[in-house]
């Protein structure tokens, strides 16, 4: 078993790419409570032929208990046309509900939104720097989402905003079989130690007042890594707090929609 190593930003510009982690700041971080059990990275669902009718609109996945998460599902959806999937991690401290604005997108876009919660107040990797039962319990939120879904094995995008969006670049990479697309908003780090199998589109946004994770540690770090790695990142800084505007998640929606159908995964070598 990988353990992920979190390094100093000092550390990771000595290291270079031999340490892919960058700094996280105190104030994103929240603990589990209890031991964390350690599993892999890997996410074993995959889209295919649904075998349940989905009901329209939001419906929570109903196997969380406290922390559960929502399936939006558009009223234009329907089993005959395969749908773009964006999956959404919310920042610390919160949970599915961060992600009601985008059920307007999710209806105007035709895609369907799958919004799980973490296990505990933020993400495994980024508490206690191993994968946990958050992998285990996206894993199942996928699993109920292919089985209701007909998605576009092309067009399934793993997104989130701050300890979401460190999350979101952590898992993604591994999972590039999975996810043809990342977008980090305001990201912290990049969990170390795991392989990316292709070469994946990623947006990364960041505010230039952000006082909770400063956008040097994005411009600097983060970008310069994710692109000497050979992926295609759009990367879009705006003047604002740590926060997601609405123009940006307008932005990263129609960078989504316009790659095109089909587009070639190259291999990764790192």
């Amino acid at each position: 078993m990988h353990r992920t190593a979190l390094t100093s930003r000092r550390d990771f510009l000595k290291a270079g790419l031999g340490a892919l982690a960058v700094p996280m700041l105190p104030a994103c971080l929240g603990s589990p409570q209890g031991p964390l059990v350690r599993t892999s990275p890997q996410l074993l669902a995959r889209p295919g032929i649904p075998s349940v009718a989905p009901v329209k609109g939001p419906q929570s996945l109903g196997f969380g208990s406290d922390r559960d998460g929502v399936l939006y599902v558009p009223e234009s959806y329907t089993p005959d046309t395969p749908v773009p999937l964006w999956v959404a991690l919310h920042g610390a401290g919160g949970s599915s509900a961060t992600w009601t604005s985008y059920y307007e997108r999710a209806e105007s876009r035709g895609m369907v939104l799958l919004a799980p919660d973490s296990r505990f107040q933020t993400w495994d990797v980024v508490a206690q720097g191993d994968f946990g039962p958050d992998v285990l319990f996206l894993d199942r939120a996928l699993e109920h989402t292919f089985e209701r879904c007909r998605v576009d094995p092309s067009r399934i995008a793993l997104a989130g905003f701050s300890d979401g969006a460190s999350y979101a670049l952590s898992l993604g990479r591994p999972n590039a079989e999975l996810f043809t697309h990342l977008v980090a908003y305001s990201p912290g780090l990049i969990a170390a130690g795991y392989s990316q199998p292709r070469v994946l589109e990623i947006f990364v946004s960041h505010g230039t007042l952000d006082t909770v994770i400063p956008v040097e540690n994005t411009r600097e770090n983060i970008v310069p890594t994710l692109r000497a790695l050979g992926n295609d990142v759009t990367y879009r800084e705006f003047e604002g707090p740590h926060a997601v505007p609405a123009e940006i998640s307008e932005a990263a929606l129609d960078w989504f929609f316009a790659i095109p159908e089909g587009d070639a995964r190259r291999t990764c070598s790192a």
